[in-house]
């Protein structure tokens, strides 16, 4: 077993906060998701997250005009230069203070970020060789309050700030003669963006209470004239100066909002030809988000009650207004061509693409609104399942890490859901007192289990055959047994005496054990009228159970941070882990005691064996996941799912910077308006309290599942559904290597046509390149040849590459006849290895599968189209017969009329 499982793909999120922004094609959409940012393909319908985060929740992101780097910045003002060609970290910086935009100039030699109220403006990186990747150029102070937009001109000459404090400045990105700052009022409340006309000085400026100002420019960006000489080698002497500090602090430009007569004397001057207002019904409604398409004039606005409005200006004539929900719209952005409009709502965590002109979606994704609470894998690894606390299941594509389908079916949290084994049935379990199967076929909920007593299900299991589904109750004690078939309640299981933790079918046997807080595990038997086969005592509250795939070992994880395996069917204890140290918990902002304390009453919540049955995973209320040997009962490895230190309990000591004389700064807000001081939160909160004013969602990891083809595995956690795979391009891990065995030997075997002899060294070095070169150079006539003389040690090799090259390569029938050779030719051998290869078949399986369903779709509409070409044929044909037709009864007709003309002419002769 490997461990070189890295972070894949982030699910279950699509939207948090910050500014969306489309790619340079406009084809992709980059969307911040905590601290992670997040690529949607909107033409291949594919969905990436890039390997990288920040510290803290991302606020702000730029792109540069070629579409080659990004500038994150997190809440803090941490910064990292990120490079979207090769997705790494470029280079890392600090603003010190929280920033509010971030934008590149049009021609990318420059970048401004807004802070406090102040403009900063950087050279920007890439453009020349340089030590520092953030060089400060200029500081443009003006606004008296924080600054919350830019917009640059075309050109790149000017750009516009606008400001809280209700002004919007255009300052010089150079220093114009005519133009160093201008500052611009006419509003009542802030600023929510301004944007310039296309290669125009006019600018438009929204604010917060639904107004629009028009703003005309008596000059042409051509008119903007150069310093003259003079001031500028007063510059030059202030930049040598520079050079002998330290750090270069770059030129600083004070702006006056009411300078003297003889500072605007042949200046460029700006009037207010117009003002328009949305709420014009008097409903007031705050204007949040704006965006506006140079080309086009088109300006597209939200608003808090989540109502856009789309205007073409500058005459302000409506277009739309239309509603996406309820919740706040908090950013807008419009693709180059001006097709596609991206709306995201950080209440929802929706995000939206929309064609405007069709009034079409071309992505509608949202996550689960509160945290997800669990997963299952399909059979194949193809689809995950997960629900949340919110009521919803939702069905994500792996490969496109895309939701397609969303039951809302249930009233209550959604505590467990799995597959059946054929699929495509969905089971879920819920507190509002219902088990419900869901069908992939025709999206609907075709049946609903209830049990005699309204109970709340906290535990859901479903057997191999996927006839028979149990769930356990938290308040009644007791397991319910249904049918699928006919939805009948069967049995009702009768015999803990504390909730029900925990469901586990054998994969193998008709067993189901059951783990409860009252510290006992208990096997009931299918066949025996489910009587209670083992009852096996631990020490302490049974949180988790999990069989190995084979059957053979049981796997409990306790209150007391233990993982004891169990021989079940001796009822012996054969291991166990201590893993309480191994969480590593951190310390949250109100605990009073320290994080090695906590870690004393903490304990793993969730259990997964891995496909092969040598390892298992489990993770608890912490950012660490373990996988431990099972056999060796020592931990492998410690996967740290987040670094976002905008969750609770990710830092193991106190921040001494947030304690003051009176205590920390979170007590403090928090208390601030009770009268006996602090307020504490009750015992057994798990989620904290949401009616406080600043609520820090904590850090947890909720279910773990390995995915059947053994490939990867999946944790649902506070930040999402994070997937970590197999990445089989970083390692060289060669198999029984040879001293003789080497490319270039490899390549004369081939060369000499020894197939069979260059395939089994090829896998021997286990390079994937080279494998493949070797595979397709065999003559597809050769193929069964070459299969029936591989040994069977290399046929799982082999198959196990296979399953890898369907989901990249172009040649399916060249793939398709080695699959079918080999199953064919080793099928009964591999029968007898089945449980070992299970994951390798599984994984062909998923990747054939795919393939079959695109060309499927494909080969569909081609019959469609063919048969409708045929059709239209036909029907042509038939007419052409009809003319031909019509055209010879009247020949025949005149034919006979001449005749009959010419007979009388000869009688009247």
């Amino acid at each position: 077993m490997k461990f070189a499982y890295r972070f894949s793909g982030l699910l279950g999120t699509v939207y948090r906060r910050g500014n969306l922004s489309f790619t340079r094609d406009g084809s992709s959409l980059v969307s911040p998701v905590g601290n992670r940012i997040s690529l949607f393909d909107l033409k291949n319908n594919k969905c990436e997250t890039l390997p990288l985060a920040t510290r803290h929740n991302i606020v702000c992101v730029g792109l540069s005009p070629d579409g080659s780097l990004a500038i994150l910045v997190d809440e803090e003002g941490a910064a990292l230069l990120v490079s979207l060609v090769g997705k790494s970290v470029i280079h890392q910086f600090h603003f010190h203070k929280p920033v509010h935009s971030v934008s590149f100039s049009p021609d990318g030699k420059k970048f401004v970020i807004t802070k406090d109220n102040v403009a900063l403006m950087y050279h920007a990186p890439g453009k020349k060789r340089e030590f520092n990747a953030f060089v400060l150029d200029k500081t443009y102070y003006g606004p008296y309050d924080e600054t919350t937009c830019i917009d640059w001109t075309d050109d790149s000459k000017c750009f516009a700030v606008g400001s809280k404090d209700m002004s919007t400045w255009v300052f010089g990105a150079e220093r114009w003669a005519n133009l160093i700052y201008y500052s611009l009022g006419g509003h009542k409340d802030v600023i929510v963006a301004c944007f310039f006309e296309e290669n125009s000085l006019d600018l438009y400026t929204v604010s917060q209470d639904g107004a629009l100002c028009v703003w005309q420019c008596d000059t042409e960006l051509d008119g903007l004239k150069p310093m003259p000489p003079k001031e500028d080698r007063k510059k030059n002497r202030i930049k040598e100066d520079e050079e002998f500090l330290e750090e270069s602090k770059g030129e600083e430009i004070h702006g006056k909002a009411h300078p003297n007569e003889q500072e605007i004397r042949e200046k460029v001057k700006y009037s207010r030809v117009a003002k328009y207002f949305f709420n014009k019904e008097g409903d007031f409604n705050n204007l949040t988000s704006a965006a506006y398409h140079k080309k086009t004039h088109l300006l597209v606005t939200g608003f808090a009650s989540g109502v856009f409005h789309l205007h073409e200006l500058p005459d302000f004539n409506l277009i739309h207004s239309l509603s996406i929900s309820d919740q706040r719209i908090a950013s807008i952005s419009i693709n180059c061509t001006g097709d596609w409009i991206a709306f995201g709502c950080s209440g929802l965590g929706q995000l939206l693409v929309w064609e405007w002109q069709s009034e079409s979606y071309v992505l509608k994704q949202q996550g689960h609104f509160n945290s997800m609470v669990s997963l299952a894998y399909s059979p194949d690894g193809q689809y995950i399942v997960t629900g949340g606390e919110d009521g919803k299941v939702k069905v994500w594509n792996t490969s496109s890490s895309f939701c397609f389908v969303t039951f809302t079916d249930h009233t209550s949290g959604v505590t467990a859901v799995t597959f059946t084994s054929s699929g495509y049935v969905i089971l879920s379990a819920s507190l509002d007192g219902t088990v419900r199967a869901f069908d992939l076929h025709r999206y609907r909920n075709f049946r609903t289990f209830t049990s005699p007593r309204p109970s709340q299900f906290s535990c859901l299991a479903v057997d191999s055959s996927g006839e028979i589904v149990s769930a356990g109750s938290q308040d009644s004690f007791e397991i319910y047994i249904w049918s699928m078939q006919s939805g009948r309640l069967l049995d009702v299981l009768a015999g803990h005496e504390g909730p029900i933790s925990s469901l586990a079918f054998n994969p193998v046997k008709c067993v189901l054990a059951s783990g409860s807080w009252d510290k006992t595990v208990k096997l009931w038997d299918m066949l025996d009228s489910w009587r209670t086969k083992e009852t096996l005592m631990l020490n302490s509250d049974v949180l988790v159970v999990a069989f190995r795939p084979d059957g053979k070992e049981l796997a409990v994880a306790s209150l007391n941070g233990q993982i004891t395996f169990w021989d079940h069917e001796n009822a012996v204890q054969v291991g166990s882990i201590e893993g309480r140290h191994d969480l590593q918990m951190g310390r949250k902002e109100l605990d009073k005691i320290t994080a090695k304390q906590s870690a004393k009453g903490k304990s793993f919540t969730t259990l997964c064996y891995s496909a092969d049955g040598q390892s298992i995973l489990a993770g608890g209320l912490s950012k660490f996941v373990c996988i431990y040997n099972v056999k060796e009962q020592i931990l492998m490895k410690k996967f740290e799912i987040s670094c976002n230190l905008s969750l609770d309990a990710m830092e193991e000591y106190l921040d001494r910077r947030k304690m003051t004389e009176f205590g920390s700064m979170a007590l403090i807000d928090e208390g601030a308006g009770d009268e006996d001081g602090v307020a504490i939160p009750l015992p057994g909160v798990k989620r904290g309290d949401m009616s406080y004013r600043r609520f820090k969602p904590e850090i947890r990891v909720t279910c773990l599942r390995f995915s059947p083809t053994g490939r990867s595995w999946a944790a649902t956690t506070t930040e999402g559904l994070l997937i970590y795979s197999l990445d089989s391009g970083m390692i060289f891990d060669p198999f029984e290597l040879d001293i003789d065995v080497t490319p270039s030997n490899i390549r004369k075997t081939l060369h000499q046509k020894e197939y069979a002899m260059a395939i089994i060294m090829a896998l021997k070095l286990n390079e994937k390149k080279l494998i493949q070169e070797v595979i397709e150079a065999v003559p597809s006539d050769e193929v069964e040849v070459v299969c029936s003389s591989l040994p069977d040690l290399y046929v799982e090799k082999v198959l196990e590459f296979l399953a890898s090259a369907f989901e990249i390569s172009c040649h399916l029938e060249f793939y398709l006849i080695w699959a079918h050779k080999l199953l064919m030719l080793h099928g009964q051998k591999l029968k007898t290895r089945s449980q070992k290869l299970l994951p390798v078949i599984q994984f062909l399986q998923k990747s054939i599968q795919r393939h079959f369903e695109d060309v499927s779709k494909l080969c569909e509409w081609n019959i469609y189209n063919i048969k409708y070409a045929l059709a239209i044929s036909q029907q042509r044909g038939m007419k052409r017969l009809a003319e031909t037709s019509v055209d010879e009864e009247e020949s025949e007709s005149d034919s006979d009329y001449l005749m009959q003309e010419g007979h009388k002419d000869s009688l009247s002769s």
